[in-house]
């Protein structure tokens, strides 16, 4: 087992605001939430918030789940490039264990000021939050 087999999870509790018109999750909440905690994972990863998520590769809904459910957003990291982060996510329902989607690739880029594409210097998995910047204490 490789570092790159680490998982980072978040879980999701799936409320009435979160259907759509069939009673069932609608696919841009989930889609929402993926886009926002791999941003995070991303942020972690590389201890910067200047990043822009750059590529998601196809996306198949498989199953769904509905209110009331919990689901399992599980990341992983698939690679780093000298600019970028690639991460893969999988989501589980975890009351039926079957998968709502995979997705194999969701690619973030490090960028300047102007939008630009940047170095970020990371080449390893961080598990805490040792990236992160710290604002001094005033």
């Amino acid at each position: 087992m490789s570092e790159l087999d680490h998982a980072f999870v978040v879980r999701k509790w799936v409320k009435p605001q979160d259907l759509n018109q069939l009673g069932t999750l609608f696919g841009g909440a989930l889609l929402r939430w993926i886009d926002e905690e791999a941003a995070i994972v991303a942020i972690y990863q590389l201890g910067r918030r200047e990043l822009a998520t750059k590529y998601i590769s196809a996306i198949d809904f498989l199953h769904t789940a509905r209110a009331g459910d919990l689901i399992e957003l599980i990341f992983r990291i698939v690679a780093f490039g000298r600019t970028s982060l690639t991460l893969s996510c999988r989501v589980v329902n975890v009351f039926t264990g079957e998968a709502i989607l995979d997705i194999e690739r969701i690619v973030f880029v490090s960028i300047d000021e102007n939008g630009a594409a940047t170095p970020h210097g990371h080449d390893t998995i961080a598990y805490g939050d040792e990236r992160i910047p710290r604002s001094p204490e005033p």
